[in-house]
């Protein structure tokens, strides 16, 4: 036999419909259905007064609240969620303190996100893959403005007139100030060259620019160094490239891509000269107004300031030890050493590169400070690479001041 299903609804029904008829007394028939008096006259006076509607369950929420966020509160959220979209509870609740002052009244992280929700101004985040924990590579600190600039290319898309259109981008990692987002064609050397000597012009020389291994940033030549970071070397500024495959390694700039990438480029612009007015609104409001977490909710121009090392009218020579011969790199990529000729790569075509004996028969070839290779009287017209790759920590190889040299292998 079934259990009885019994329905609050239709007990409700069947009580007032008898109370109405007046058979028995209200006592009589609380008892029959199990209820006290107050409640059976509660319902017989809805009934009366409202009709079969008056039998529902009514909400039990009070009519007031005294800490309920007031109606004002809630429109500032609102309005501000809507302008930035991308926020979290954290920045929006710093911009609205910045423009109603320090106030205890200022809803608190968890209201604000409770109010975003509720009003539809949220999407569920995606499910991310674990992070990627890379152990021994020793990459240089940030620990003040211009120590470590970060570059890269966020990747190419189309604007909506199909034309390609290639941002570079440029942050200082200390302060998370985003130096430059610039809308080119292409990654070609030529007009990137021209966008970091008009960067350097504006805000000075950093002392590290940290990239990846593609170009026009390295190349397979010797050294790893393009002709981009050959004229960075010149300008006595360390080349630092991260580990092949691996972008965390410079996660804060990569972490400036997503959000640049979500406010400027969905949906794209109608021509890249659009998507680049985008680009340097989008770089006011992140320098600017948007709060960051690694800064104590500070926005990064106010730990960002413009580098002392100045950018040269001239491109200074790049100077040796006095014990160095000096070769200058043809135009076809090669030295002459020994009445021989040794072929270095197209990327310092024009530059000089010093030359150390370090024993019978066996030369070191260095680029500023970087090592290049050796050369050898009885080998082959080439260079032999000491390092093919260059490390994560900046170092390309020895320096002059002596140390640990890898395996060698022919460039």
């Amino acid at each position: 036999m079934a259990w009885l299903k019994v329905d609050p609804m239709e007990q409700r029904v069947q009580f007032v419909l008898k109370a109405k008829q007046k058979i028995e007394s209200m006592a009589a028939l609380c008892r029959q259905f199990g209820i006290s008096r107050k409640t059976g006259y509660k319902w017989r006076h809805r009934f009366g007064t409202h009709g079969l509607p008056g039998l529902r369950d009514r909400p039990r929420r009070p009519h007031h609240c005294p800490r309920q966020t007031s109606a004002v509160w809630v429109q500032r959220i609102v309005q501000l969620r809507s302008q930035y979209p991308h926020w979290g509870s954290k920045k929006l609740r710093v911009l609205l303190q910045r423009r109603t002052g320090p106030s205890p009244a200022v809803p608190a992280r968890s209201t604000i996100w409770r109010i975003v929700r509720r009003q539809g101004l949220s999407q569920p985040a995606k499910r991310r893959r674990g992070r990627t924990v890379l152990v021994g590579v020793s990459l240089r600190k940030a620990r003040r403005a211009n120590a470590v600039w970060a570059v890269d290319f966020k990747g190419r898309f189309r604007t909506r007139d199909g034309r390609w259109c290639e941002p570079l981008t440029v942050s200082d990692v200390a302060s998370r100030y985003v130096l430059a987002v610039q809308a080119l064609l292409t990654q070609r050397v030529e007009p990137t060259q021209r966008a970091f000597a008009k960067l350097f012009a504006r805000r000075g020389l950093p002392e590290c620019i940290r990239c990846d291994n593609g170009g026009p940033f390295a190349s397979t030549g010797a050294g790893g160094l393009s002709r981009l970071s050959a004229w960075w070397q010149q300008l006595g500024i360390q080349v630092q490239w991260i580990t092949p495959g691996h972008p965390e390694q410079n996660a804060v700039h990569e972490r400036m891509h997503r959000t640049l990438k979500q406010e400027t480029t969905r949906p794209p612009a109608p021509t890249r000269q659009a998507q680049q007015r985008r680009f340097d609104q989008w770089r006011h409001q992140f320098n600017q107004v948007r709060p960051h977490e690694a800064l104590r909710m500070h926005v990064p121009a106010q730990h960002y300031q413009r580098s002392p090392r100045r950018y040269p009218k001239r491109l200074p020579a790049v100077s040796y030890p006095t014990a160095y011969a000096r070769r200058r790199v043809r135009s076809n990529g090669q030295i002459k050493w020994c009445g021989r000729k040794h072929f270095l790569g197209q990327a310092l075509v024009g530059m000089s590169v010093g030359i150390k004996s370090v024993s019978v028969g066996r030369h070191e070839v260095y680029f500023g400070l970087v090592l290049l290779g050796e050369l050898r009287d009885n080998g082959s017209r080439g260079v032999h690479a000491v390092i093919t790759r260059p490390r994560a920590n900046g170092a390309t190889g020895s320096s002059p001041l002596g140390g640990r040299k890898e395996p060698t292998k022919k460039v």
